[in-house]
């Protein structure tokens, strides 16, 4: 077991029901632990410290979560917002675990006030502490920047899953843990995170590919394991990625989300079968590009 399994899944004893008789049986569980996020800006002289967020996430890749979690809210657009990142300095060790300090550059000052968030999530919706709609329409650093003319084949879209689950240790020891990865237009897979909150998840991928210098995503495919949530797709939509599959369904604002941003968004991908909710055109499907060249 590696170490950042022995920080993510716990054993425990518990009692297994079987119809009418149960025995004491040993059960893994995925660690739901706070991590409080705090920010220091301003001068050399005169930093100001200030706690932005605590959600509820799985340890692990917390310096990325951090990071991630900064970007997709707009609070920094680049790495070069960044001085250092690190847990803080703490005088207990557990304590230091749950707590990540991020030092913005002395020469960026951050529009704190532009967010009307109350920046307590829980590791099932992050989204529920915004104070509107329209304040989670955040501005993407790569809004404005031309997409590149995509198409995507179906038979690399039904290879996606299974390359995500095979890489779903945390899944595989508990069942009870989400995953997002991002592969490449052949399919190959680059990343992947795994969370007891699903936005957590996508912000510790997009923190690793931001401090990897790899945003823009527009050339890359992103796979979420569960439903495609609003906030998840306006996530997507800050890394400037184009392509969204989910395994489960999407809601009716994601969709609107999706359309807003020009992403391909698709649902219910399984082996065989997914649906289209927003450009279709991008991927080649023989009999959709068959009845499109006869009309």
């Amino acid at each position: 077991m590696n170490e950042l399994e022995l920080v993510s899944i716990k054993q425990m004893s518990i009692r297994k029901v079987n119809g009418f008789s149960s025995s004491p049986v040993s059960d893994i569980l995925s660690v739901e632990e706070p991590l409080e996020i705090r920010i220091a800006y301003g001068t050399k002289t005169a930093r100001v410290q200030k706690n932005i967020s605590v959600t509820m996430r799985t340890p692990g890749n917390d310096l990325e979560l951090a990071v991630g979690f900064l970007f997709t809210e707009g609070i920094i657009s680049s790495c070069d917002d960044l001085k250092a990142v690190r847990h803080a300095d703490m005088n207990c060790s557990a304590q230091k675990e749950n707590i990540v300090q991020v030092e913005l550059a002395e020469s960026f000052a951050p529009e704190l006030m532009k967010s009307e968030r109350n920046f307590y999530t829980t590791s099932s919706c992050g989204v529920c502490g915004k104070g509107s709609i329209q304040s989670i329409r955040t501005v993407s650093p790569f809004c404005r920047l031309e997409k590149p003319p995509l198409t995507l084949s179906a038979d690399v879209l039904y290879t996606l899953p299974q390359k995500l689950k095979d890489v779903q240790n945390g899944f595989a020891a508990t069942g009870g843990i989400h995953a997002c990865g991002l592969f490449t237009m052949e399919g190959n897979l680059v990343l992947s995170r795994e969370d007891v909150g699903r936005h957590n998840a996508l912000d510790k991928l997009v923190g690793r590919a931001l401090t990897n210098n790899l945003l823009p995503l527009n050339r890359h495919i992103l796979l979420l394991s569960g439903r495609a949530s609003f906030e998840l797709i306006q996530k997507a939509a800050m890394a400037g990625i184009s392509i969204v599959a989910a395994i489960g369904a999407p809601s009716s604002l994601a969709v609107d989300l999706a359309e807003e941003f020009d992403m391909t968004l698709l649902g219910f991908l399984k082996e065989s079968r997914f649906n289209i909710y927003s450009l279709s055109e991008r991927i080649l499907i023989p009999a959709i590009n068959e009845d499109q060249n006869k009309s």
